[in-house]
């Protein structure tokens, strides 16, 4: 199967060079590379959010093997989408599938289904792959796609990944472990200073490693982030890995691009070893 992309054009550069060159912008040379657990990403079109992504990938060593956790904003599809085999395209290059890996997780979590549809317009884990490709021409994706926040399904499948994990890494390396990334971004179409102070306590949350905190504080302060589900799942798995530092990379909101504060849409990026 071969996805074409969704959204280029609109979210980043049709061009192959444009596109590479982009990434090169948004990325942070002076950046040392080390290994990490896990990372947290926005997925705003990259004129908007790229600088905050670019931050963050550029302080990543990448495996192999990326597991790529977003929201589902179509509505398509089941409530828990792996994309199962095939190739992702994007300008200038493709990305394919670790099919043994998505087949392990359709295995060991029955509530998974294999689908396309859930992947097919959706762009949240689309505008993660320039970042990812530009850095390591042969990594392999496994795109994972949520329509539920409900802290079962988040817990389970976080508790799951982290045993595919494990189960990878004793196989072959703790050098070679997969990488999770959650893609989300933070409260949407709210006044800078609301946004900024609202994302302040789902930040602290995840700084904390406490996915049940971020369900409760994104709840009590009805904070509008997209990607609840897949932080939280990622979250639930890192705490089995054995993660202990989330770092706060870089955080900022679309006013600072726009110009526009009024309504804005907030960006963080996190590094979790």
């Amino acid at each position: 199967m071969i996805r074409q992309p969704a959204v280029a054009g609109q979210f980043y550069s049709v061009s192959p060079e444009g596109l590479r060159a982009d990434v090169a912008r948004y990325s942070d040379s002076s950046a040392v590379p080390h290994a990490a657990t896990a990372i947290v990403s926005p997925h705003a079109g990259l004129m908007y959010s790229g600088h905050v992504a670019g931050a963050v990938y550029s302080r990543v060593s990448l495996p192999d093997i990326v597991i790529l956790i977003g929201p589902n904003h179509t509505g398509l599809g089941p409530p828990v989408s792996v994309y199962p085999e095939g190739t992702w395209l994007i300008p200038g290059g493709q990305l394919t599938i670790d099919s043994a890996l998505a087949a392990e997780l359709l295995t060991r979590y029955p509530q998974a289904e294999a689908d396309t549809s859930a992947h097919r317009s959706e762009h949240c884990l689309e505008v993660q792959l320039p970042f990812l490709r530009q850095a390591r021409a042969d990594v392999r994706i496994v795109p994972i796609v949520l329509g539920t926040t409900r802290e079962e399904v988040c817990r389970d499948l976080g508790l799951c990944l982290a045993e595919i994990i494990q189960v990878h890494a004793a196989k072959h390396s703790r050098s070679a472990r997969p990488l999770l990334i959650a893609s989300t971004d933070m409260s949407h179409y709210e006044p800078d200073s609301v946004t900024r102070e609202k994302d302040r306590f789902a930040l602290e949350a995840i700084q904390r490693l406490d996915p049940e905190e971020l369900q409760a504080t994104v709840r009590a302060h009805q904070i509008s982030m997209c990607g609840l589900g897949p932080t939280v799942t990622v979250l639930h798995a890192v705490r089995v890995l054995g993660a202990t530092d989330s770092s706060l990379v870089r955080y900022a909101t679309s006013g600072e691009i726009s110009g526009d504060f009024d309504r804005v849409v907030g960006y963080a990026g996190f590094v979790i070893t």
